[in-house]
C-alpha cells in the first residue's frame, strides 16, 4: 500500500505544510506599501537639508578662519566638541525623515476574521463512494470529516449542503444552525453517476437564493466540492467554472480516495480513482483551490486548511502610528541631547 499524500495543487503532505509555515512566515515579514505614495517625493527634503547643513559647516569654518586673533577667539567662543553639534543634526533629519514616511500613509497587509460568508459543501455520493480503500467506507469517511469542518466553522457563517450522484440537490439551505446541516450530512444516500456539474449549478443556485433574503447584502461565498470521480451526468464541469466564475465564487475541491480503490457492481469489480484532473481544472477556473487526500486524516487536514483561509480576509491596514512614534523617539532624544549639551533645543 502506498504512502498517503495531501497536495495542494499537487504537491506532497510535506510541501502542503512546509506552504503554510511559509504564509505565516509572509505574514509576520509583509512588505510595507503606501496608500499615498506620491507624498514619498516629499523625501528628497532630506539630502536637500543635508547639503545645506553641510555647506553652513563650511562656511562655518572659513569664518572662524578669518578671525585672526585665535586667543581672543577662543575666549568668545569656548571650544565645544563638535561630533555634538552633528548628532543632534542627525536626529532632527532622521526625525523629518521618519515622519515623512509617515505622512505617505504606509500600510501592511493584515489576516482579519470575517464576520460573515456562505459556505457550500458539496458531497458526491456516487456509488464508488461505497469503496473500502479508506475506512470504513469513502463516503463514512467523508461523512465524518464533514461534519467536522462545518463545526469547525465561524458561528456567524451560513452553511449549506448539496449532495449529488446522478443529479445534484439542495439538502440543506444556507444557515447558522450546524445540528441541521450535520443531520443532512447523515442522511445522504449513494446513487448511480456522478453530476459535478449540477452540484456546482446548484450551490451557486442555493447561493443566490440565500443572498437575495439577506438584509445586510450578500456576504462572501464559497463551495466546497469532494468528489472521487469524473462528471459523468448532467452540464459539464466547464460550464459550471464558467458559472462560477461570472458569479465570484470560488470553487475549492478535493479530490477524495486512492489509486487503488475498486467497487463491486453486478457481481463486476471496478477501479475507481479520483479524477484528479477534473477536480483541479474545476477548482484553477472558478480562482479555487485544488487539493488530493487519499485517507480520512488527511481529508481532516485538508478541511483544516480550507475552514482558516474561509475564515480570514487578508486587507491592507494603515501602520503610520508606528513611524510617528519613531519620530517621537527621534525628536525627544535629540531635543534632550541638545538640552544637555548646549543648555537650548535644536
Amino acid at each position: 500500500m502506498p504512502p498517503p499524500t495531501v497536495a495542494t495543487q499537487g504537491g506532497t503532505g510535506d510541501d502542503h505544510l512546509a506552504a503554510r509555515r511559509r504564509s505565516r512566515m509572509a505574514s509576520r515579514v509583509a512588505p510595507v506599501t503606501f496608500l499615498s505614495p506620491e507624498r514619498l517625493w516629499w523625501l528628497l527634503l532630506v539630502p536637500v537639508m543635508v547639503a545645506a547643513y553641510l555647506l553652513m559647516q563650511r562656511r562655518r569654518k572659513r569664518y572662524a578662519v578669518r578671525f585672526t586673533n585665535l586667543a581672543l577667539l577662543a575666549q568668545i567662543a569656548p571650544r565645544r566638541p563638535g561630533w555634538r553639534r552633528h548628532v543632534t543634526a542627525a536626529f532632527f533629519l532622521a526625525t523629518i525623515a521618519v515622519l515623512l514616511v509617515g505622512f505617505a500613509r504606509p500600510a501592511r497587509r493584515v489576516r482579519v476574521p470575517r464576520e460573515r460568508a456562505t459556505i457550500i459543501v458539496a458531497i458526491d455520493v456516487s456509488l464508488s463512494m461505497k469503496a473500502t480503500d479508506v475506512a470504513p467506507s469513502r463516503v463514512e469517511a467523508a461523512k465524518a470529516q464533514a461534519k467536522k469542518f462545518v463545526w469547525s466553522l465561524p458561528v456567524r457563517f451560513n452553511v449549506g449542503l448539496i449532495g449529488f450522484c446522478g443529479n445534484a440537490s439542495a439538502v440543506v439551505a444556507p444557515t447558522i444552525d450546524r445540528d441541521a446541516v450535520a443531520h443532512g450530512i447523515d442522511g445522504l444516500r449513494l446513487c448511480p453517476s456522478t453530476a459535478i456539474g449540477e452540484a456546482v449549478f446548484t450551490a451557486l443556485q442555493s447561493i443566490r437564493s440565500f443572498d437575495a433574503r439577506g438584509r445586510q447584502g450578500p456576504p462572501p461565498g464559497h463551495i466546497v466540492l469532494m468528489s472521487d470521480g469524473d462528471n459523468t451526468s448532467g452540464r459539464s464541469t466547464i460550464e459550471a467554472a464558467a458559472a462560477a466564475k461570472a458569479a465570484k465564487i470560488p470553487v475549492s475541491t478535493i479530490a477524495f480516495g486512492t489509486s487503488y480503490g475498486t467497487v463491486t457492481i453486478g457481481g463486476e469489480t471496478i477501479p475507481v480513482p479520483p479524477s484528479k484532473t477534473t477536480l483541479r481544472n474545476l477548482a484553477e477556473g472558478t480562482g479555487g483551490k485544488a487539493y488530493e487526500a487519499e485517507a480520512g486524516s488527511e481529508l481532516s487536514q485538508v478541511y483544516k486548511h480550507i475552514g482558516s483561509s474561509l475564515g480570514f480576509r487578508t486587507e491592507r491596514r494603515e501602520s503610520a502610528s508606528r513611524y510617528f512614534a519613531v519620530a517621537l523617539v527621534f525628536a525627544l532624544t535629540g531635543g534632550v541631547l541638545s538640552l544637555a549639551w548646549f543648555a537650548r533645543l535644536p
